[in-house]
């Protein structure tokens, strides 16, 4: 149980380093072992704007970006006249007295002025360091953290300028200390500190814990972060990095890779994801193994490119014409992410085909604390059936056989899972091409077509699903078996929704339970089903407008959920979007809730 749980939210257009003093407190956070969430709301322009940085943190669980704001730091007017309406009562906003002017603030809430220009001595851009002094400050938190963190923030730009950021940051915290009145609670300080990862940069990582040895990106937001990852530790990792030319060659140098026997990963977003369809086919056809990370964000076309949705399911389901087999996976959060890329790869490998990981805007570009101890880089490594050039299989081989006449690449089996060799291992020649084949690689599309062999590699291919799906874990109900309504999610929604049942439970009475969503393909469809055929109403929350996976829910199942939480606006479901749906649902009035988002971003 959470004692204490406050926001800090600063806003302003982006060029005043609202991203950076976002880094700066949530590391301070984190170093006193506080859980946290930061979630950025920015446009997708270099300077102006609106931006809003949210950092929530709490010695308990902290599983979105909540739905107050304890502290506000507006740099601009704009800022100040967007938010300070929505503040309420025990909170705080500070600002420069000198430029901004707050209007009539909700009773209760503190107006913090100071005079920016005397304690920055001029220094513009140094406002937003003034006012992270005085945040700590009126939280409890001794100034020395901010300053060490200041230290490294600033240190390539010379011991100078670290000074002057330091000076400003006390200046900061010794006026809030004369001039306001802290908070009745004081931010603990945990014994185990924190560290924080971004969504991108725990793909990145999971894809180090996988073994990846390639990695192929064309820069697209909001998926450049696992790129940028990857590029800067490339060289110490052993990690070949390239920057493609577009996202069709990134996906064929990924399958060359892939067949080669390399471990190849990409990522992109759903523009980007487009481009590669028809090869992601072809791997699935000469049965290659890769991950793809499709981080989505606001469509169609260029769409919003700096705003979260949920709108690539369908799109990842129809990837690439005909059937072939997939595994898609939906992780949940940062961490979540981290341990997802190892497991899925593990799952191509074996299983020989491509599995795309659906993320989104959301949990990738956003900031999350863990424990150190749970980044794991020493997990099993799974090849499957994977023969190597010195004529052994890491794992045993049953399928015999290493001289020219009884190599069958794709041989018929019971599993659907054929021998699979490197190229240029002695005795194993194939052929590899994206045209219809027989159990030898030799193609049935260019003088012959034999219906009965497409039938059989149709099939064959087909019957991995089956294995895939025993080995991975089905969904289960999240809280009381007996509730009033299950709401169901997918992917990064499941901890909002985790904390609006718990708020519905504690605050209205109201008792929900969760089913989340993370496999997507192969499906659960009996579980599912045993489970939703069990619930009084099913509630079906995600960020799209056409309600995608509920339209798959009932494809795979025949099951109509009763009712839709949907949001489209290119920002993230808040708490209490869920619980004012769920009640309205509850009472009848609605089947399909929009809840909208407060302020204009």
């Amino acid at each position: 149980m959470a004692t204490v749980d406050f926001a800090v939210g600063i806003g302003g257009e982006n060029g005043q380093g609202i991203a950076s003093t976002g880094d700066l407190l949530a590391r301070i956070f984190a170093r006193r072992g506080l859980n946290l969430n930061a979630y950025n709301a920015y446009q997708s322009i270099i300077r102006g704007g609106h931006t809003f940085l949210t950092v929530r943190a709490s010695d308990g669980p902290v599983r979105s970006m909540g739905d107050k704001v304890d502290v506000l730091i507006p740099l601009n007017q704009d800022s100040m006249d967007r938010h300070l309406r929505l503040m309420k009562a025990g909170s705080c906003v500070l600002y420069d007295g000198d430029m901004l002017k707050p209007g009539t603030p909700a009773a209760g809430v503190q107006l913090c002025p100071m005079p920016m220009k005397v304690l920055t001595k001029g220094n513009k851009l140094a406002a937003n360091t003034a006012a992270l002094g005085a945040t700590l400050q009126m939280l409890g938190i001794e100034s020395e953290p901010l300053e060490t963190v200041i230290a490294r923030q600033f240190k390539k730009k010379g011991d100078e300028v670290v000074a002057e950021n330091v000076g400003v940051a006390r200046a900061g915290y010794e006026y809030a200390a004369q001039n306001f009145k802290a908070f009745p609670f004081k931010a603990p300080k945990l014994p185990k500190p924190q560290a924080i990862v971004t969504g991108n940069q725990a793909t990145a990582m999971g894809g180090v814990a996988a073994g990846v040895k390639f990695y192929a990106a064309y820069p697209m937001s909001p998926s450049t972060g696992v790129l940028m990852w990857m590029a800067s530790h490339a060289r110490d990792l052993g990690i070949m990095v390239r920057q493609v030319e577009d996202e069709i060659g990134v996906m064929n140098m990924v399958i060359g890779a892939g067949h080669s026997g390399c471990r190849a990963m990409c990522a992109t977003s759903g523009g980007g994801f487009a481009l590669m369809a028809e090869a992601i086919g072809m791997a699935a056809m000469i049965e290659t193994p890769l991950v793809c990370v499709d981080v989505q964000r606001a469509g169609p076309a260029t769409g919003v490119p700096t705003k979260t949705e949920q709108g690539d399911l369908w799109q990842v389901l129809g990837a690439g014409q005909g059937d072939y087999p997939r595994i898609i996976v939906a992780p949940s959060s940062q961490l979540d992410l981290f341990r997802t890329i190892p497991e899925l790869f593990n799952l191509c490998d074996k299983y020989q085909c491509p599995g795309i990981v659906l993320a989104d805007l959301l949990i990738s570009e956003g900031t999350a604390s863990v424990d150190p101890a749970e980044l794991k880089f020493d997990g099993k490594i799974d090849r499957g059936e994977l023969i190597l050039p010195n004529g052994k299989s890491e794992t045993q081989n049953p399928f015999g056989g290493y001289n020219d006449n009884a190599y069958l690449r794709y041989k018929n089996t019971a599993s659907g899972i054929s021998p699979r060799a490197v190229p240029g291992v002695p005795g194993h020649i194939f052929t590899a091409a994206s045209d219809e084949h027989d159990e030898d690689g030799t193609l049935i599309s260019d003088e012959f077509t034999n219906s009965s062999k497409r039938r059989m590699m149709v099939e064959k291919r087909a019957r991995k699903m089956q294995g895939a799906a025993a080995d991975i874990a089905p969904p289960k109900i999240v809280g009381p078996e007996n509730a009033q309504a299950t709401l169901v999610g997918w992917g990064s929604t499941e901890g909002v929704i985790r904390e609006a049942a718990e708020k519905l439970a504690g605050d209205e009475g109201i008792v929900v339970n969760q089913l989340p969503i993370k496999w997507i393909v192969p499906f659960h469809a009996e579980e599912v089903m045993r489970i939703l055929s069990r619930s009084n109403k099913v509630i079906i929350v995600e960020n799209n407008y056409s309600g995608q996976f509920a339209r798959y829910l009932r494809a795979e199942t025949g099951f109509t959920a009763h009712g839709h939480i949907r949001k489209y606006d290119g920002e993230p479901f808040m708490p209490h979007h869920i619980i004012e749906s769920v009640k309205e649902q509850l009472a009848g009035k609605q089947a399909i809730s929009v809840p909208s988002h407060e302020v204009s971003v």
